[in-house]
């Protein structure tokens, strides 16, 4: 029989069981489930999520049961990370969304450690059998070829060179680059071939490749921006509970603007009535950390996200629930999400306007721009051809 459970809790179930339809199987529950599920606490101490639901491609879904044994008030042990290498025939990731400024992509790492409860790229551990939740930020699988199978692309006679993004679905710069640095070895491809990246990361561990970073932006190769979400320190270990103090990325972008490295700030997301009150203020803070621009992003909350964020906000803000999710759909045509094109990045109605405005009077204010300076992919220069041959794109060496 195909298990019904997963994660960290209890596996012991009484009861008759009740098969529910989901839309992709059947929900396994059991009688007392509701009470439960409101009395029980965090998932796993340090971690993001509050469970470990199936993916949506799993013929079952499950939930935690408690039979009495261990009691209500049972605390499950921590959590242990794994980084699991796998092998990548390409690196690079084609985007067609009209809602971002590349159209290439890279991420080293699938999953992230960081945690962070609102995550938009969660849902595609779904894609590898495994939950969006715990799993997500647990079970890492990291690209150790990357570099090498970036090099590659580079030497295709078809390739032409424009900015690519590093870290737009998951952390470049999570806990296990400190050790593994693939990233590190990404930018230093980027370097010798002279090709523009943008970074985007939430973490200060980006401050120990500066002296890449610095010939990058001597070329006008790279610009840099870090995510804040909160100046809260206790909200953002909620929220986010591996990354980086909101502090030490100031510090981080403080240390890139000395060095010259375009550096800009992202207050994503803005999430209504728990800290897009914020926005001002973070935009405050990273001006006077020399930030040289700004964007936000409204809450997204796609496929398995609602449920993990509906769960989570129950767990730690249980009295303010309601109005956040009330206010997040009014800025959603009545639902938790709207993926259509151009608005899901900002929502519409009154609400999401008003956020919108604040922001514009906030970079007038701060003297930020909305976007970095264009960089520039003149300079790329293609690996050498096995054939001894250039390519169109090669240049000489400056």
């Amino acid at each position: 029989m195909t298990p019904l459970y997963s994660g960290v809790w209890p596996r012991l179930f009484v009861g008759p069981p009740i098969l529910t339809p989901s839309f992709r199987g059947v929900e396994y529950q059991t009688v007392g489930e509701s009470k439960l599920r409101s009395q029980r606490g965090p998932g796993a101490p340090g971690r993001g999520a509050t469970s470990n639901p199936g993916g949506r491609f799993e013929p079952y879904h499950h939930v935690p049961f408690d039979d009495g044994w261990q009691g209500l008030d049972w605390e499950p042990p921590p959590l242990d990370t794994t980084v699991t290498p796998e092998t990548t025939r390409t690196i690079i990731t084609r985007n067609d969304s009209p809602d971002v400024p590349f159209d290439l992509s890279i991420n080293p790492y699938k999953g992230c450690e960081h945690g962070c409860i609102y995550c938009f790229a969660r849902p595609t551990h779904a894609y590898l059998g495994l939950s969006p939740g715990l799993d997500f930020e647990s079970r890492i699988f990291s690209k150790p070829e990357a570099a090498g199978r970036l090099r590659e692309q580079f030497a295709k006679p078809s390739y032409r060179p424009q900015v690519i993004a590093i870290g737009a679905n998951t952390d470049p710069y999570q806990p296990a680059e400190r050790s593994l640095e693939i990233t590190r070895r990404i930018l230093e491809v980027m370097l010798e071939h002279r090709h523009p990246v943008a970074i985007v990361t939430k973490s200060n561990l980006i401050a120990r490749d500066l002296d890449l970073l610095r010939e990058l932006s001597a070329l006008r190769l790279v610009h840099v921006l870090i995510s804040i979400t909160t100046l809260d320190r206790d909200l953002a270990r909620r929220m986010e509970p591996r990354a980086p103090t909101p502090e030490r990325r100031l510090e981080a972008m403080a240390a890139l603007a000395d060095e010259g490295v375009p550096v800009g700030v992202l207050a994503s997301p803005m999430i209504p009535g728990l800290n897009d009150a914020e926005m001002e203020k973070i935009l405050e803070a990273a001006a006077k950390s020399r930030a040289g621009s700004a964007g936000y992003i409204l809450l997204r909350l796609p496929l398995e996200v609602k449920e993990l964020f509906q769960e989570w906000l129950a767990t730690h803000f249980p009295t303010k629930a309601s109005h956040v999710l009330s206010l997040l759909r009014e800025t959603r045509g009545g639902r938790l999400y709207d993926a259509q094109f151009g608005t899901r990045m900002r929502g519409s109605g009154q609400y999401a306007e008003l956020l919108a405005k604040r922001f514009e009077v906030a970079l007038r204010r701060f003297g930020l721009e909305r976007r970095p300076a264009p960089l520039d992919a003149s300079r790329f220069r293609s690996p050498a051809r096995r054939d001894g041959q250039l390519t169109l794109f090669d240049s000489p060496p400056d």
